[in-house]
């Protein structure tokens, strides 16, 4: 993947989606003793980072009778959202087991969701049926240059902000499900600021592409890893993204469940964001990893899709 993808991929979805800011917070450094900027894509359209990808596939596609896709929760939203952008229909396969707040954010942009049955395991053969049978058009969540390219613009905005700041990021942090995401943000920053680190996370018991990186070859779970972050249990990485990891990314950190809900907390107390678990993995690596990182780190906090919990 190259740099003039990311901005090709810029130039269609722009007008879809938020320039989400790049936050600071001064209690969070100090607890922390790093100097931190949040890429805020919890805030971005659809609630994630994901709307960037699906916009990008969606809007070079040429008249699609519909789109579909699989997706354990944000990734459905945001090709629901490139559905009513373009005025055709969505269908989504996700597990019966996916978060029913996540299913219905999908259903209200107006996708139809297709569960029944449905596990992380087999939720690709369920798609493949469907797509034989309806014609619509595929949209993968992580697995496409288009895709990836589109998740990369996010890196753009990051850098962008930051040189604007007057601050040199040392590190980007970005967490790790298919690889989609941080493929295109490992390209966009490394053309940008070839001595930046780029750096993923992902829970200890989903360090498949740990494992991946490390032996030089996929690595495949044999099941959807147990983990509250619930937007990186894939079972691998992609045949397009592991080449891109492979050049452009620096290393992986795994961290704690623990490590998981004390950044979420950390991220509601110190800088009031509301952040699902899959976006608090970056901080989740702050807190288990700060010895070993860099003084200025950014952070991209990739979703914020998570129910409302009231108090007892």
């Amino acid at each position: 993947m190259e740099l003039a993808e990311i901005y090709a991929a810029y130039r269609r979805i722009r007008p879809y989606v938020h320039r989400t800011p790049l936050l600071t917070s001064q209690l969070l450094d100090a607890l922390l003793g790093k100097r931190l900027l949040l890429k805020a894509e919890h805030l971005q359209k659809t609630g994630s980072f994901k709307a960037r990808g699906a916009l990008s596939k969606a809007l070079a596609l040429e008249s699609p009778k519909g789109l579909l896709a699989v997706s354990s929760g944000n990734h459905a939203q945001g090709v629901a959202y490139a559905a009513r952008i373009l005025g055709v229909k969505a269908l989504i396969v996700m597990p019966e087991e996916a978060s029913p707040y996540k299913k219905a954010a999908a259903r209200a942009y107006g996708a139809e969701v297709v569960d029944q049955g449905v596990r992380v395991e087999n939720r690709e053969e369920v798609a493949k049926a469907l797509l034989a049978e309806t014609g619509y058009a595929f949209v993968h969540p992580f697995d496409d240059p288009l895709v990836m390219a589109g998740q990369g613009t996010a890196g753009l905005e990051l850098m962008a902000q930051a040189g604007k700041l007057g601050v040199f990021p040392e590190a980007v942090l970005v967490p790790v499900g298919g690889g989609g995401l941080i493929a295109g943000v490992a390209t966009a920053v490394k053309a940008l600021s070839p001595s930046t680190l780029v750096l993923g996370v992902e829970p200890k018991g989903a360090d498949d592409a740990r494992r991946s990186l490390e032996q030089g070859e996929i690595v495949r779970l044999k099941e959807a890893p147990k983990t509250r972050a619930d937007g990186v249990r894939t079972l691998a990485l992609g045949r397009h993204t592991f080449p891109v990891l492979r050049e452009k990314v620096d290393g992986i950190l795994t961290v704690s469940e623990e490590a998981i809900l004390e950044a979420e907390s950390l991220l509601f107390t110190r800088t009031k964001q509301v952040v699902e678990p899959t976006g608090a993995l970056p901080l989740a690596a702050v807190l288990e990893h700060g010895e070993r990182l860099p003084g200025t780190l950014a952070l991209l906090l990739s979703g914020g899709n998570r129910p409302f919990d009231p108090w007892p």
